[in-house]
């Protein structure tokens, strides 16, 4: 019974924590392109070159 006041705090933040990571996500347009969703979140978008440069 002791363990449940220990484990249900921690389960609350973890929650807390996944929706925070998720509403952030969201502001941050990682979910705007749908048919590329999974791979917004891992890829950064490559460095603009100029034609000067290449």
């Amino acid at each position: 019974m002791e363990i449940l006041f220990l484990l249900i705090p921690l389960s609350a933040v973890l929650i807390l924590a996944i929706i925070g990571v998720f509403g952030w996500a969201l502001n941050k347009g990682q979910f705007d392109d749908l048919e590329r969703e999974g791979e917004r979140i891992l890829q950064q978008e490559p460095p603009a070159v100029d034609a000067d440069q290449a």
